[in-house]
C-alpha cells in the first residue's frame, strides 16, 4: 500500500509552529517573572493556613475557646486602631512573603558517590571490627554502615575530612598493634597525600579520624612573647595547646600556637633531644634555641660536622665559646663539666651560710651539641674519652646548677647516644621524614596522626616528657652568612644576634699543644672557687 502524503499544515507549517511554541514559551517566561511575587505570597499564604489548621488540630478542645477569644480580641483591636486594617494586611502580606519564599535545598545526607565511598570503608573496616561468636554484630558484610559510623564529612572533592567510627568493645583498642592497623586503613581508604588525625576513645569505644591543616612555614625567627626560663620550638594546631602568642608572619601579625619547652630549677624536663633526617632542619632548631637563650643566658656550641653553621654567632655577647674541631670540643666539654661542679659548689655553700646564691649561678647556662655521634666517632678512632662521659655530669646535676644541654643528632646515630643522654634528655623532639617505628623510638610512643610523603624543612614532633605527641614546624632560622639565605630571613636573624664582645685570650695549653678555649666566665669561675676554698 502507498504511503499517503502529511496534510499540508503539517509538511508547510513545522517552521511557524516551532515559532509559536518559542513565543508561547516566552511569554510564559516572562508573565512568571511579572506575577513571581503574586506567586511567592500565594504560596506563603497557603503554608501559613496549612500551618494555622495543624496547630488548631494540634491545640486541646478544653484550650480552643480561650484561642478563639484571644484571636477575636486581636482583630478587634486592630479594627479599633487608627489604620489598623492597613497595618494588619501588610504584616500579613509581609509574613506569607517570608514564609513562602524559595529557599535552597538542605543536603541532609550524602549523595550516591559519597555512599558508596562510606559503604566500601565499612566492608574494609569489617574482618578488624567482627568476630564469629557475635550475635548482634555491629560490623557485618552487608550490614547497615549508618549504625556504625555516626558522623561524616566531605570536602567539595568528595574525599572525607572528618570520620567518626563506632566500633564492638570487644575490639583490642589498648593495644597499639591494633590501633595500628586500623589507622594504617582508614589512611589507605581515606585517601593518601594528606595527614589525618586519629582520636581514639576507650571508654566510649569511637574513634574520630580527622583531616589535618598545614602547618604554616612562613614565621621566622623573631622575639617571642615568653617569659625567662620559656623556650618556643615551634609552633602546633590551634586545638593542641591552651596558649597563644602574637607572631610576625610575613607583613601581618596574628596568633599562633607554640610548644613551649620550660627550662629552670622546677622543670621536669631539662634537656632536650632532637633527631632527624639530613636536612631535616635540626641545626635551624639550634640555631633558633640559641637566639632565644642569649636573651637570658649565655651558651656554649660544639658543633660535631665541622661545616660552620654557628659561624655568626662567634665573637657575639653570651657566645662563650664556638668549637668545630675534636680537641677543643672536648675542652669545652670538660670546662661544661667543671662549671656545673662549681655552680652546684656555691649555690649549696650559700645557702648553708644562709646568703642568696652568687649572680654567676643563676645565669643560665646553654650546652648546644650538634651531632655528637661524629664526635663520638672521632674520639673513638683517636683512642680518645667519649665526649658523652664528659655529659654526664650536666646532664645528672644541670637542673639544680641552671645548666640546660640540647643535643642534635640523625638517626643513623641515635644508637651512638649513650644510656645518660637518653635517660636526662625528656624533651624530644623528631624532625623529617620518618616512620612510625622511628618517631616511637625516640618520642618514646606513636603520633596519633600518619606521616606525609612531602615535609617541609623543619617539620615534625614533639613530646614533653611523658605528654602529648604535638606536631612541630620550626621557625625559619637560616645561616645568616649562607649565600642560599634571603635577604629578609638574613636580616631577622642579625637582627637578634647580640652585639660582639672584647677578644677572649686563652688559657695555657693542657699538654696536647693545642690551647684550650677560655670563655669568658672561667676566670672569674677559678677565682670563686679558690675564694670558697680559701674562706672554707
Amino acid at each position: 500500500m502507498a504511503r499517503r502524503p502529511l496534510p499540508r499544515i503539517l509538511s508547510s507549517g513545522s517552521a511557524s509552529i516551532t515559532r509559536s511554541r518559542e513565543f508561547a514559551r516566552t511569554a510564559a517566561d516572562n508573565a512568571t517573572d511579572v506575577l513571581h511575587p503574586l506567586i511567592t505570597i500565594t504560596r506563603g499564604l497557603r503554608l501559613l493556613a496549612a500551618t494555622g489548621r495543624q496547630k488548631w488540630a494540634a491545640t486541646p478542645k478544653d484550650r480552643r475557646g480561650p484561642a478563639l477569644f484571644v484571636v477575636a480580641a486581636c482583630v478587634l483591636a486592630f479594627a479599633l486602631m487608627p489604620y489598623g486594617g492597613l497595618i494588619a494586611l501588610v504584616t500579613v502580606m509581609g509574613a506569607a512573603a517570608w514564609a513562602g519564599r524559595e529557599r535552597t535545598p538542605v543536603k541532609t545526607g550524602p549523595d550516591e558517590a559519597e555512599t558508596a565511598r562510606l559503604r566500601s570503608l565499612y566492608e574494609a573496616l569489617v574482618p578488624y571490627f567482627s568476630v564469629a561468636d557475635d550475635p548482634g554484630p555491629l560490623f557485618s558484610h552487608g550490614g547497615d554502615w549508618e549504625k556504625a559510623f555516626s558522623g561524616y564529612e566531605f570536602d567539595a572533592d568528595g574525599r572525607l575530612t572528618r570520620l567518626q567510627v563506632t566500633y564492638p568493645a570487644y575490639f583490642t583498642d589498648s593495644e597499639a598493634a591494633s590501633r595500628a592497623r586500623i589507622e594504617q586503613l582508614l589512611h589507605a581508604k581515606s585517601g593518601r597525600g594528606r595527614e589525618y588525625h586519629f582520636a581514639w576513645d576507650e571508654e566510649g569505644n569511637r574513634l574520630v579520624m580527622s583531616v589535618l591543616g598545614a602547618l604554616p612555614t612562613s614565621i621566622g625567627a623573631q622575639r617571642f612573647v615568653t617569659a625567662p626560663g620559656e623556650t618556643v620550638l615551634g609552633f602546633t594546631d590551634g586545638d593542641a595547646v591552651q596558649r597563644t602568642v602574637p607572631v610576625h608572619d610575613g607583613d601581618a601579625t596574628r596568633d599562633a600556637s607554640p610548644v613551649v619547652w620550660r627550662t629552670g630549677a622546677r622543670s621536669t624536663e631539662p634537656h632536650l633531644l632532637a633527631i632527624g633526617q639530613p636536612g631535616s632542619g635540626t641545626t635551624t632548631l639550634l640555631r633558633s634555641i640559641a637566639l632565644q637563650a642569649l636573651q637570658h643566658g649565655d651558651i656554649l656550641i660544639v658543633e660535631g660536622s665541622g661545616t660552620g653553621e654557628y659561624a655568626f654567632l662567634t665573637g657575639r655577647d653570651g657566645v662563650l665559646a664556638v668549637e668545630c674541631g675534636a680537641a677543643g670540643a672536648l675542652a669545652t666539654l670538660e670546662w661544661a663539666a667543671h662549671e656545673t661542679e662549681r655552680r652546684l659548689i656555691a649555690t649549696n655553700r650559700a645557702r648553708q651560710s644562709g646568703r642568696p646564691a652568687p649572680q654567676d649561678t643563676k645565669r643560665p647556662l646553654w650546652i648546644l651539641l650538634d651531632r655528637p655521634s661524629t664526635l663520638v666517632h672521632l674520639a673513638a678512632a683517636a683512642d680518645g674519652p667519649d665526649p658523652q662521659e664528659l655529659l654526664q655530669v650536666p646532664l645528672r646535676h644541670g637542673r639544680a646548677a641552671n645548666v640546660i644541654v640540647v643535643l642534635a643528632d640523625q638517626f643513623d646515630g641515635l644508637d651512638t647516644l649513650g644510656e645518660t643522654v637518653r635517660t636526662h634528655c625528656r624533651a624530644r623532639v623528631v624532625l623529617g621524614h620518618c616512620s612510625r617505628e622511628q618517631a616511637e623510638a625516640v618520642l618514646g610512643t606513636e603520633p596519633h596522626t600518619t606521616p606525609t610523603p612531602d615535609v617541609p624543612p623543619g617539620r615534625g614532633y614533639a613530646r614533653l616528657g611523658t605528654a602529648a605527641v604535638l606536631r612541630l614546624q620550626v621557625p625559619a632560622t637560616p645561616d645568616p652568612y649562607d649565600e642560599a639565605t634571603g635577604e629578609a630571613q638574613r636580616q631577622a636573624v642579625l637582627g637578634l644576634l647580640p652585639e660582639r664582645q672584647a677578644p677572649v685570650e686563652t688559657a695555657v695549653p693542657d699538654g696536647t699543644g693545642i690551647p684550650e678555649p677560655v670563655p669568658p666566665r672561667t676566670v672569674t669561675a677559678a677565682v670563686a672557687v679558690e675564694g670558697l676554698a680559701v674562706g672554707d
